[in-house]
């Protein structure tokens, strides 16, 4: 009796054991993300040896339907909403989309204006800023125009005149009203800058007849980037030629989380998943102008055009990409922005193979100062930065394309 006992009591223990390891040896605890970065080539791996100098950040979500329904899965490697980096141009992004949402609003109120209509700045003193753009085929100045070469070329002119269009505070409480809590924009991308008081700026007909006219908009925002962990970087910076042994403080620059950027990108490519509040105020016209210019190459375009020099197919396109020249194909459809200055490269994706029909969204961000001293224009962006994020994308397709 005893001996059934001990041997159906061994059983059991034995039947434990064998389920416990069979769930072991099934379940997977690593996400996509860890295996494509385990996968990764040097370039990624060198980097990970050193991940917190590097203060690099990704965020990976991939997209799938299951019975008619959308579905997001997220994952991330030291992803940290409160650890600031330097957006540098990837600040562009919400700018671009908000230009298009001011222009909707003003034909809401009448104004007979869109993004195609021609117009002018001037500053405080009546002083023109610009009144034609010599990259457009018809010469003009148009917020469309600018929206393109944001996209194609990263554009900083384009950027400081749809920045003072809208407006520093219009902005940042657009962003917050949508729920992009972690985003504040609080300056051009122009040396000595007025960023309180903005341009005036003149839409006019062929006649050359006012339809609109925006005369200066103060702003009044501080802005909330002051408690950020490392908002403190480096042990120098350089200024007015000599170096300064102190930190630079990135207190009054712009920020934005990983999250936010894909936010953003997720608001453009599926809307719907989004409450009305929260999305862009933008119609299907502007959402496919959007997606259309967020995916060319500077040799998909002839107005402007940008076949020439350094403007190469993969210019700003850091994913999958930004280390080679004039390997990018249909089959691979990238819709981005990028950013690299004070040492920072970032780029934020929505990415598809169109062969096998995988989607995703992939962001990321590294540090690259190894000197740790700041405006001396002595940063790793070529041999370390661009070459990351490059191998980077080629992992997550590779880890979420094979069978």
């Amino acid at each position: 009796m005893v001996t059934f006992m001990l041997t159906n009591s061994l059983r059991l223990g034995l039947l434990s054991f064998y389920i416990s390891f069979l769930f072991i040896q099934c379940a997977d605890p690593e996400t996509p993300l860890d295996r494509a970065l385990k996968n990764a080539g040097p370039g990624v791996q060198d980097v990970l040896k050193e991940k917190d100098r590097y203060e690099i950040q990704i965020r990976l979500t991939e997209v799938s339907e299951k019975e008619g329904q959308l579905e997001f899965k997220t994952s991330s490697f030291q992803e940290d909403d409160q650890f600031y980096f330097y957006p540098a141009s990837t600040a562009k992004l919400p700018v671009a989309i908000l230009a298009l949402q001011k222009l909707s609003a003003l034909q809401q109120q009448g104004y007979a204006i869109d993004a195609t209509t021609p117009f002018e700045i001037v500053d405080t003193e009546g002083k023109r800023i610009q009144n034609k753009d010599t990259t457009a085929l018809n010469q003009k100045l148009t917020i469309a125009h600018l929206i393109k070469k944001i996209f194609l070329v990263s554009d900083n002119e384009a950027y400081n005149y749809l920045f003072d269009f809208l407006g520093r505070d219009n902005i940042n409480n657009a962003l917050q009203k949508l729920g992009l809590k972690n985003t504040y924009l609080y300056h051009k991308f122009l040396f000595g800058a007025d960023n309180n008081n903005t341009w005036e700026y003149r839409f006019f007909s062929p006649d050359q007849d006012t339809l609109y006219f925006q005369p200066t908009i103060p702003s009044t925002g501080t802005g909330n980037t002051q408690e950020l962990k490392s908002i403190f970087k480096g042990e120098g910076y350089v200024e007015n030629g000599k170096t300064v042994a102190s930190p630079f403080d990135f207190r009054q620059k712009n920020r934005i989380a990983l999250s936010d950027l894909e936010g953003i990108l997720k608001r453009i490519f599926y809307p719907e998943t989004f409450t009305e509040n929260e999305r862009f105020a933008l119609s299907e016209e502007d959402l496919e102008f959007l997606r259309f210019w967020m995916s060319r190459s500077t040799l998909e375009s002839n107005d402007p055009k940008y076949h020439y020099g350094d403007y190469y197919d993969s210019y700003v396109k850091f994913f999958i990409y930004g280390d080679t020249k004039g390997q990018m194909t249909d089959e691979i459809r990238i819709y981005n922005k990028v950013g690299f200055a004070y040492g920072t490269v970032t780029d934020a994706a929505y990415i598809v193979d169109q062969k096998t029909n995988t989607r995703f969204f992939l962001s990321a961000t590294i540090l690259v100062n190894k000197n740790q001293i700041f405006y001396d224009d002595i940063y790793e962006f070529e041999t370390i930065g661009i070459p990351f994020l490059a191998e980077l994308g080629r992992a997550v397709l590779a880890e979420l394309t094979t069978p």
